[in-house]
């Protein structure tokens, strides 16, 4: 099976709906039947292939090209195949999404695989906020399923997110795991205010910087200082990724706290210990 490459033809002045551009939909089209599929330029209905030179034809395996940063939704609910983006991506990237691959060689902006429920989205730039949440009025973010961002994220990464695994090679910004049901944060740098706010379950493992109990809330209480043995197969999981980890991470000692206290209270906040 080949490949589809689209081509962005020209810059995009206003933001552009791209629910269509899906592996999963294009497997078993032809390019004249992918050309046809409706995009929204605004508050205009546009034919794919007005916006886009197509390439290819019946395959999930899709590549993009261009600065996309104005182009939303794509691979929105996708349930397999591959997108390969070379370029910076918009927002709702990957939300809702079952299953396959993307992978972003550039930025990513607001609510990347936001409500995902499988599958695996790497960002070899940075990441806007809400980094696998769930949208506003929803009940629980992402449900499965692992986002790799190997910059920085912005703010409530991992917002009321139920299952799955986060990981950031960089900094986060404020209310890291916000609400957080259950799942698994991992923060290479630094994070902001409020790690863990309102979480039930789950776990936040944070690296970077000191993270002494006076700069997490008052509601975690310190329960221990120990090597946990799940966080060491997370850490080597990585290298298929091909992602380093020092060795010290993988044996190290962690600072362990509980809470939300002011919620179920359930949840830990891994602090690497440093010597």
């Amino acid at each position: 099976m080949g490949e589809i490459t689209l081509t962005l033809k020209e810059s995009l002045a206003i933001p552009l709906e791209a629910d269509t551009i899906r592996p999963d939909l294009f497997a078993d089209m032809g390019r004249e039947e992918i050309e046809a599929l409706p995009l929204y330029y605004g508050n205009e209905q546009r034919r794919l292939g007005d916006l886009f030179e197509v390439e290819g034809e019946r395959s999930d395996q899709l590549r993009i090209k261009g600065n996309l940063s104005r182009v939303k939704k794509i691979g929105y609910g996708m349930t397999g195949g591959r997108i390969a983006i070379e370029g910076d991506a918009g927002m709702h990237l990957g939300a809702t999404m079952q299953g396959g691959e993307i992978v972003v060689d550039g930025n990513a902006s607001d609510w990347l695989g936001a409500e995902m429920k499988g599958g695996l989205i790497r960002v070899k730039g940075n990441a806007g906020n809400f980094v696998g949440g769930g949208y506003h009025g929803s009940k629980r973010g992402m449900n499965r399923g692992t986002i790799i961002i190997e910059g920085n994220a912005g703010n409530e990464v991992g917002e009321k997110m139920r299952r799955g695994l986060i990981i950031t090679l960089g900094d986060a910004n404020d209310f890291v795991g916000a609400n957080m049901i259950a799942g698994t944060i991992i923060v290479f740098g630094k994070v902001g205010e409020g790690p863990g706010a309102g979480m039930k379950r789950g776990t936040i493992v944070l690296f970077g910087g000191e993270h002494n109990p006076e700069s997490l809330l008052p509601t975690f209480r310190y329960n221990c200082t120990y090597t946990p043995p799940f966080l060491a197969i997370y850490l080597r999981n990585l290298m298929h990724y091909d992602i380093e980890v020092p060795g010290e991470y993988i044996g190290g000692r962690y600072r362990r706290y509980n809470g939300d206290i002011a919620e179920l209270g359930k949840g830990e906040i891994l602090v690497y210990e440093r010597d």
